[in-house]
């Protein structure tokens, strides 16, 4: 469930800055807080015609994102009777990549649910459970998403017809999954989008009596999802466009290795083929999957996990990047309008290391990003975001399973790629540029000592020399001559 965008906007581009609007003020004198000598206004009014108690602080969004981000609003003592947090989720914010992984063990497995996930487990902190948002005086409205925005009169309004104000905004909406469309079986009872907890509930209910299982998309849903099938020993078939497994990150080497595994466990692949539609069957269920090769694969269970798509509406008035998509953000993450910001997957933000601009959807930065965020909104804090892409997957641990797999990625996978070990059960890949600097690291199954390695390389980006590594023995072996380049 993560995926980065490297295209983008190269060095020498201006970034939007806080410009001066024409704002219509509320009724009431700014509230002036002090931090260290650093002063901030926020407005806030003190009418009884909007629906949330706490309006200095409103972050749209219930996220990974918004998790982290409340965990900060309280550890600066600024949460109670302050922050409120507008929802679209029937529940409190929770670890969302366990939705593709933990969560889909079969049930006699010790599958994932909650609250066993809520933020910020998944980061060794607390577990933030409603009552936890309740103790620490947060506001949270669930299930009423925002539908209507006002930047003139600083409102917001949710589905339910909820008038809201805010002082600070920060947009942390998140994604939405791309759809197969309606009209080509898309929306059939039996095929399955993932992003909440509600749709990993209705997969688990569709697995339990499942018994041909086809995966369109070859990227991280359509790996940990076949992964899981297989722990429900399911007939399972992805299907993807393109030549190989997890093309925005895996090179056809790297590729193969998984593939190979994933063969060993049952799982078939059909590559380079496109879907045309979902058939159903008389019950209304989809019963196959028809290829655009003419192709037919019968299934009574389909997963899509085709891409996402950024969740800008109704915000898109403070700035799009038209590039990459998401909200455009500085390295603090506000955006062009004053008091308004955007973190986590929609937001579109400078990569300091790679100078250029991007957007990343992974857990990773949807944490890093809304603490960065409001740490800079609540304090002198004025460091740009310095981000070290990464990403990482964790498939087949459950009970019972032959062997768990576990890789991470640091860095950018640009350059010269060099491998290293025979999946037994490591593999190394050092993306170099014609120098020898390395641009990434990628490694699957390392120690604890190994993958703690590789940010310092990828942050060090050290020139390493490209015949030891080729040269290499074993991933070991390369990991200490990237190491000695340090």
């Amino acid at each position: 469930m993560a995926t980065m965008n490297h295209s983008g906007l190269k060095s020498g581009v201006s970034l939007w800055c806080p410009q001066s609007f024409s704002l219509r003020r509320a009724t009431r004198a700014p509230l002036a807080v002090s931090y260290g000598g650093f002063r901030r206004f926020s407005v806030v009014s003190s009418s009884s015609g909007f629906s949330n108690d706490n309006r200095e602080f409103v972050i749209v969004g219930g996220g990974n994102s918004a998790g982290y981000a409340a965990r900060v609003f309280v550890e600066h003592g600024m949460a109670d009777g302050r922050l409120c947090i507008v929802s679209k989720e029937a529940v409190a914010p929770y670890e969302r990549p366990a939705l593709t992984k933990g969560y889909l063990f079969p049930l006699d497995k010790k599958p994932a649910r909650l609250p066993g996930f809520h933020t910020c487990v998944g980061s060794g902190g607390e577990r933030q459970t409603s009552e936890w948002y309740k103790e620490h005086g947060i506001e949270v409205l669930y299930e009423d998403p925002v539908t209507a925005f006002d930047i003139q009169t600083q409102t917001l309004t949710t589905s339910s017809g909820k008038l809201l104000k805010y002082g600070s905004l920060i947009i942390s909406t998140g994604c939405t999954a791309a759809r197969i469309p309606e009209k080509s079986g898309g929306n059939l009872l039996g095929v399955h989008y993932i992003r909440d907890v509600v749709d990993a509930d209705s997969l688990v209910s569709s697995l339990e009596s499942a018994k041909k299982v086809a995966i369109i998309g070859g990227g991280y849903v359509g790996m940990e999802v076949a992964a899981a099938a297989v722990g429900w020993k399911l007939d399972t078939t992805v299907i993807f466009p393109e030549d190989h497994l997890m093309p925005r990150l895996f090179t056809p080497p790297m590729a193969l290795k998984y593939e190979e595994l994933y063969k060993e466990n049952g799982v078939k692949f059909l590559k380079g083929e496109r879907i045309e539609r979902f058939e159903a069957g008389p019950d209304g269920r989809v019963a196959a999957v028809k290829l655009e090769s003419g192709h037919s694969v019968v299934a009574d269970t389909v997963i899509v996990g085709i891409g996402a798509k950024p969740a800008v509406s109704p915000f898109e008035v403070v700035g799009l990047n038209s590039a990459i998509g998401g909200l455009q953000v500085d390295s603090q993450f506000r955006t062009r309008v004053p008091g308004i910001f955007a973190i986590g997957d929609v937001a579109a933000f400078p990569l300091k290391i790679y100078d250029r601009m991007t957007r990343v959807e992974h857990v990773d930065h949807a944490r890093k990003s809304a603490e960065h965020c409001v740490r800079g909104l609540l304090s002198a804090h004025t460091q740009p975001y310095d981000y070290l892409p990464y990403f990482y997957s964790r498939v087949f641990e459950y009970e019972g399973s032959a062997r768990k797999v576990w890789w991470q990625f640091f860095g950018d996978n640009v350059g010269h790629a060099v491998h290293v070990g025979n999946f037994d059960p490591k593999i190394a890949t050092f993306w170099l540029e014609d120098t020898g600097r390395l641009n990434g690291v990628f490694l699957e199954s390392g120690s604890p000592e190994e993958f703690q390695l590789l940010p310092k390389l990828a942050r060090a980006r050290p020139v390493i020399d490209i015949a030891k590594l080729h040269s290499a023995s074993s991933v070991e072996a390369a990991l200490e001559i990237a190491r000695s380049a340090l």
